[in-house]
């Protein structure tokens, strides 16, 4: 069998991946000895074991002295999972076969230069304009230097996102809302604090209007529900926490949802970390749905690009009602931060706001 046809059927198997591993990568890999293929496997969902890794679980020992053909290089970082090339040096293959190099400055090449200094052989390019085309959209989004950040809230003329009992359903209409859940669609992440997800319980998907952005719940001691809906169901989420039991994180683990930890002594997460650690497993664009404490949060660690804001004509008073932007605040007006308006428009009744943060 050619390496080409290897590379066909590993490509036929990164295709059935689908959109569940956004964001990401489609990948497939097989591994061939003796003129027959021993192992394949490709990149099911965001979070799943890798396709090299799948591949080789398949082949078992056999898999020394075999040829491994991947459709994009092998990552040598971790990320959610371990590195790939470190399982396939452990398996003692005698060459790789890469599509094409990752286009992922944290992967890009050293993988492959990984697997050179184990000394495996590695030859690279087979299929190359058709994997390139594969990865075209993959490829595009690593041009973006820094993340993209949106924080977005609707409330109401009087600037609450809730009455005084909590009630917050709901404050825009319903052509708002269809619009946000195509918004969402354009974000590699979606992201709110824990207590948004005790109290409101969201699913946090575009509702049918297109693919699902990876959900991420900001949970610092870990306080989130085992039966909150973002846990319960195939879709990607990631808990970011800096403590917590580990018991219930391998629970977490179980239900097929990632947790990162990430190690602070404040209160709150830096968000520049978590923006960075994100960045990690190829989340680039975020849009910030709430509350109001981890917007202050976005907003004071100055992660935020743009802010959009959908104003409904209710008004519901309340002095300890919630407003979209919660936290200790500013005392002087002078250091507020200051945005430029951007877009204005009406929205069936409410009354849409994007604007630039001033930096």
């Amino acid at each position: 069998m050619t390496k080409n046809k290897l590379m066909q059927i590993a490509l036929e198997l990164a295709t059935k991946g689908g959109i569940q591993t956004f964001p990401n990568p489609n990948v497939g890999a097989v591994v061939f000895k003796d003129g027959k293929i021993i192992g394949q496997g490709y990149h099911r969902f965001f979070g799943d074991k890798h396709a090299e890794i799948h591949a080789l679980n398949e082949a078992g020992a056999e898999a020394e002295g075999s040829t491994l053909v991947v459709t994009l290089e092998p990552c040598s970082h971790f990320g959610k999972t371990p590195p790939c090339v470190d399982a396939i040096i452990k398996s003692k293959v005698k060459k790789v076969i890469v599509g094409i190099v990752d286009p992922n400055p944290l992967v890009s090449g050293e993988g492959i230069k990984k697997l050179k200094e184990a000394g495996i052989e590695v030859e690279i390019g087979v299929l190359k304009e058709r994997l390139q085309k594969f990865y075209s959209d993959y490829s595009k989004r690593f041009s973006r230097k820094k993340s993209f950040v949106v924080l977005k809230y609707a409330m109401t003329l009087d600037g609450k996102i809730s009455t005084v009992s909590g009630d917050a359903r709901w404050i825009s209409s319903d052509k708002s809302r269809d619009w946000i859940h195509k918004f969402r669609t354009e974000f590699d992440g979606i992201l709110v604090g824990v207590n948004t997800v005790i109290k409101d319980n969201p699913i946090l998907t575009s509702h049918g209007k297109g693919k699902n952005p990876v959900r991420i719940i900001l949970d610092n001691n870990l306080e989130i529900p085992l039966k909150a809906q973002v846990l319960n169901d195939d879709l990607p989420t990631v808990i970011i926490c800096s403590s917590g039991s580990q018991r219930k994180i391998d629970k977490i683990k179980r239900l097929n949802k990632i947790v990162l930890q990430i190690k602070s002594d404040n209160e709150f997460i830096p968000f520049k970390k978590i923006i960075e650690e994100l960045r990690k497993i190829s989340i680039f664009s975020i849009l910030i749905e709430g509350g109001g404490l981890t917007a202050w949060q976005a907003l004071k660690d100055e992660i935020v690009d743009e802010i959009i804001s959908i104003v409904a004509p209710k008004i519901i008073g309340g002095k300890h009602a919630v407003t979209p932007v919660e936290g200790e605040g500013f005392i002087r007006m002078s250091d507020a931060i200051k945005t430029k308006i951007l877009e204005f428009k009406k929205i069936g009744d409410d009354i849409f706001i994007r604007s630039k943060v001033i930096k």
